[in-house]
């Protein structure tokens, strides 16, 4: 047994905000207790929170841990260590991963090697076959096999006709399916805003338009399909203002399928990073402007954007290094994410904590249908604990790859415990 003593339990689905203190037996929240005088404290493993956060375990629907095929920039299991510091307890693996989990035995390799660790770990299956976007995978097969979802990540489909099709089955099996938004036909050099960065460089970089194009139209597709629709690593002012006039459209049809998701760099960074650190702010969608970065802040207060997601994206030093028009795009998230969202959200009043714990843990396990979320008595033990007061410089990662700006800086918000399924699977040397 666990009890958590003294610490300001923030419990979203619950509406709690208060000390309390949480009894942990057999994996599960047994009780929440204003006083623990009627236990024998000599029973538990006691964990003196005064002062920390104590709130359900953050979930991350948007990671790539690189495995199988390119396990030299990450594998299952650094990406688990460096999700358990982070503070999150599940996480959903995209499939773009070589082979693509595109068939059972991919999606059994993935599934079974995540059950090895201490993180819960799920993985999308992709929409098309080798993310080639000509082909439906067999989905009733790979989501009867295990996949949470669906997602060509990384890759946009631009088959309208096959995406419907797609957005149709999905509908039908009731599970999600996430898009990256961005039109390869508006883009010269990606990762990289067209504007003031891409003027610095001497590149052609990627249009807001692209964003912009293929989010209206996909909205389209999904209050026409029904289909549950997550709109990934949204960048633009324009973008979140669609999915804010889409979910208005659902909710008078009598639906709540639109999600949309953003990064800690989206809402942390602008294009001014890509000028400062080269290929470690490069990414894809890239960093916009400072109207956008308030925007999707915007989004995240009133409820538009529902999902805080990393896309953590490890990449080596020597491809990191590489020129800017050759350098792969991404950065590692999972351990400075929950920082961000304190130190750029919650600290400087943008946002509450609490909507801050229902981005990173309760709305992304409900979208997914996931057991996770809550610290509901009967509920799983997956839990963090943290102190928003402490402050900590960025670096010295668990990941396998290292490549982020925010190296070096100095985060509000240290993760002190991570608990999984009543087991502390993470405690802050």
């Amino acid at each position: 047994m666990i009890l958590i003593k003294n610490g300001l339990v923030v419990d979203p689905a619950n509406g709690i905000e208060q000390q309390v203190n949480i009894l942990v037996k057999n994996g599960k929240i047994a009780k929440l207790l204003d006083k623990d005088g009627d236990l024998n404290n000599n029973e538990c493993n006691v964990i003196d929170a005064s002062g920390c956060i104590v709130a359900p375990g953050l979930v991350d629907v948007h990671v790539h841990f690189r495995d199988p095929g390119f396990t030299y920039k990450e594998d299952i299991e650094t990406g688990a260590k460096a999700a358990i510091k982070g503070g999150f307890t599940s996480v959903v693996l995209m499939a773009n991963t070589k082979p693509a989990v595109d068939n059972e035995d991919t999606l059994r390799y993935v599934i079974e090697k995540g059950r090895k660790t201490k993180l819960k770990i799920y993985t999308c299956a992709t929409v098309t076959k080798g993310m080639a976007g000509k082909e439906l995978t067999d989905m009733e097969m790979l989501l009867q096999k295990g996949a949470a979802g669906f997602t060509d990540d990384g890759i946009p489909i631009m088959n309208e006709g096959l995406l419907e099709q797609a957005m149709a089955k999905t509908a039908a099996l009731k599970v999600p399916i996430s898009l990256h938004e961005e039109n390869p036909e508006c883009i010269i050099n990606n990762g990289v805003n067209r504007g003031e960065a891409s003027a610095h460089f001497g590149i052609g970089g990627s249009p807001r338009e692209a964003e912009i194009s293929l989010i209206q139209r996909d909205l389209e597709i999904a209050l026409k399909t029904g289909a549950v629709l997550n709109i990934q690593h949204i960048s633009t002012k324009e973008g979140v203002e669609l999915v804010r006039q889409a979910k208005k459209r659902a909710a008078g049809m009598g639906m709540s399928n639109i999600h949309a998701e953003v990064t800690p760099h989206h809402f942390s960074l602008t294009e001014e990073a890509v000028i400062r650190f080269g290929t470690l702010a490069k990414m894809n969608p890239p960093l916009r402007e400072e109207a956008d970065r308030q925007a999707v802040i915007g989004g995240l207060k009133d409820g538009t954007i529902d999902i805080i997601a990393t896309d953590h994206a490890p990449h080596s030093v020597e491809e990191k290094k590489k020129p800017l028009t050759e350098a792969p795009s991404g950065i590692i998230g999972l351990e400075t994410a929950l920082s961000l969202g304190i130190t750029n959200l919650v600290d400087k009043g943008c946002l509450s904590l609490e909507t801050l714990i229902r981005a990173m843990s309760v709305n992304p396990a409900a979208m997914y249908g996931l057991s996770a979320g809550t610290l509901s008595e009967g509920a799983d033990a997956d839990i963090v604990i943290f102190d928003m007061a402490a402050s900590q410089t960025a670096g010295s990662f668990v990941s396998k790859s290292a490549n982020s700006p925010f190296t070096g800086q100095t985060l509000k918000g240290v993760v002190k415990y991570t608990i999984v399924n009543g087991e502390i699977v993470y405690k802050l040397p």
